[in-house]
């Protein structure tokens, strides 16, 4: 099979581009710039990773040229060419919700949320329905694994974590984390789920989520107690104040419906793992 990943030289990209490579495809890379879209005639599929997800970012009108006309215009240009696509799209679509159904309301919060909603909409609305292709949209929940240094601040909690306390020696975390609870996914099982769902020919929107929570304080003392660090709890920056996610848990009954996944990596098995690496 034929692949093409956008966004492959960043995290999500990045583990994508090497599991279907591994699995022995034919997988070829494109990192986005405004001028051009790339030639995607010769592939059977498009993974489209490639997109600003800085949370932060304020600049709307950078923000929906990339995320979101670019997406459109790759959409139809797979279309064009009978080429299947995935997309990928973010559990931040449902605010400050705790109801994570695919077709629960969203309050996007950001720039971001709403660049990812504004392609997922065109799926609800059915705009898609008359082409040719299959057309899958999954919201990640909260994503972890190795290769996010490069996105500094936007690194996974796991990631951030594990770094504080290999640089400095000591974890910080938010005041009333004890109250946080996330849904928090492997980049190794979400390779997984999108090879098995390129199985399946089946268009729509679906959470990609382990389905459980993780409660953040007892992820940062678990990462504390493994690499021998203390806790330094601080207060939350005014620039996530009303956008922070106190809760996400991903209703993947949708999901199950289309791949069989038996067991999800725990983060606890990964952390392990990464340790004893070193």
């Amino acid at each position: 099979m034929k692949i093409l990943v956008t966004g492959y030289k960043g995290f999500i990209g990045n583990q994508i581009f090497k599991y279907f490579l591994n699995l022995g495809h034919e997988v070829r890379g494109f990192e986005w710039n405004d001028k051009t879209l790339p030639n995607v005639g010769s592939f059977d599929w498009v993974i489209h990773c490639g997109a600003i997800s800085d949370t932060t970012e304020r600049d709307v009108e950078k923000v929906l040229r990339q995320n979101y006309e670019f997406t459109l215009n790759l959409i139809k240009s797979c279309n064009k060419n009978h080429t299947n696509i995935q997309l990928s799209s973010t559990s931040a679509v449902y605010g400050p919700g705790k109801s994570f159904n695919e077709k629960d309301p969203v309050y996007p919060q950001t720039p971001y949320a709403w660049s990812k909603y504004l392609i997922d909409k065109l799926l609800i609305d059915k705009l898609f329905c008359k082409y040719d292709i299959i057309i899958q949209s999954f919201r990640y929940f909260n994503v972890y694994g190795p290769g996010e240094r490069h996105k500094k601040d936007q690194q996974s909690m796991i990631s951030k974590f594990q770094e504080q306390a290999n640089l400095y020696g000591e974890i910080k975390l938010f005041k009333n984390s004890n109250h946080y609870q996330r849904d928090l996914i492997c980049v190794f099982d979400l390779c997984k789920i999108h090879e098995q769902m390129i199985k399946n020919n089946v268009s729509g929107i679906f959470n990609l989520g382990t389905g459980k929570t993780n409660n953040i304080e007892k992820v940062a003392k678990l990462i504390a107690k493994l690499t021998d660090t203390k806790i330094k709890y601080i207060d939350m920056p005014e620039n996530l104040k009303g956008q922070y996610q106190e809760y996400t848990c991903a209703d993947i009954t949708k999901l199950n419906q289309h791949i069989s996944f038996k067991k999800f990596i725990s983060v606890e098995e990964y952390l392990k793992d990464v340790l004893r690496a070193k």
